[in-house]
């Protein structure tokens, strides 16, 4: 639930994150909200970390601050004017690999296997506390948006998959497949360990780096994502086998 007493603007900021730290920035954050007091509550929580946030009202305002601002992350409210957070989302990933956390009042499961669809990383339902809002944000900006590790094996295993993770690239049969940077991460995480079932808590502290929130259906969401984008049957899997009740592994080629 929302905290009424937000953080005063003149406390000392926590030291960034090591991420904005190598960049020689601070972490720029965009909030798309179109209820100011929501706004104002979240940027005093955000900005005492030290953090850059730019906020926008509107759907076409969030892309065009998206496009200008190059951002880290984007807090995106669902139920926007000009154009709903859905479709921001769908358009922002045409260009940008910015974390998006997206915010709705509606709890139905099916809106929030949309967002986690069109590209969302995350989500939180409204009423939410602004603390865990910032814990959120920091577990997805501790993600690396480029490991300068090596491929286990040339071109790691599993019929025809190939995972650059160098240049964090995909390819199923030489076709190369678009991921998003937590969909990368996840089949990346599996690939390292080719034949290991890997439960869901262990791949949710792998991808988002902190089990403190740890959600098994935000796991599975992003798997039939990355399935869906690799042309994998879940019901007679290619790349990534279910383990009912446990989690998910990456078969290996033989």
């Amino acid at each position: 639930m929302l905290d009424a007493n937000p953080p005063r603007r003149d406390e000392s900021p926590r030291p960034e994150p090591a991420a904005a730290r190598a960049a020689d920035r601070p972490v720029r954050i965009v909030v798309v909200d179109d209820e100011p007091p929501i706004v104002d509550l979240v940027v005093g929580y955000l900005e005492r970390e030290g953090w850059s946030v730019t906020t926008a009202g509107d759907g076409p305002s969030a892309l065009a601050a998206a496009r200008a601002l190059e951002p880290d992350a984007v807090i995106l409210d669902l139920m926007l004017p000009g154009l709903d957070g859905l479709e921001v989302c769908r358009q922002l990933r045409t260009f940008s690999d910015a974390y998006v956390l997206m915010l709705t009042a509606r709890s139905e499961e099916i809106d929030r296997i949309v967002g986690l669809t069109v590209g969302a990383d995350d989500y939180l339902t409204k009423p939410f506390s602004p603390r865990e809002l910032v814990a959120r944000v920091k577990a997805l900006l501790r993600r690396p948006r480029s490991s300068g590790a090596a491929s286990a094996g040339p071109g790691v295993p599993a019929h025809g998959l190939r995972i650059d993770e160098g240049r964090r690239s995909v390819a199923v049969d030489g076709r190369e497949v678009e991921l998003t940077v937590i969909e990368f991460d996840l089949l990346a995480a599996l690939a390292r360990e080719p034949g290991i079932v890997l439960p869901r808590p262990r791949i949710f502290a792998a991808v988002w780096g902190d089990d403190d929130f740890a959600d098994d259906h935000l796991v599975d969401v992003h798997v039939a994502n990355i399935r869906r984008k690799l042309g994998d049957d879940a019901a007679s899997p290619r790349f990534i086998e279910t383990v009912r009740g446990v989690g998910y592994r990456l078969r290996e080629a033989r």
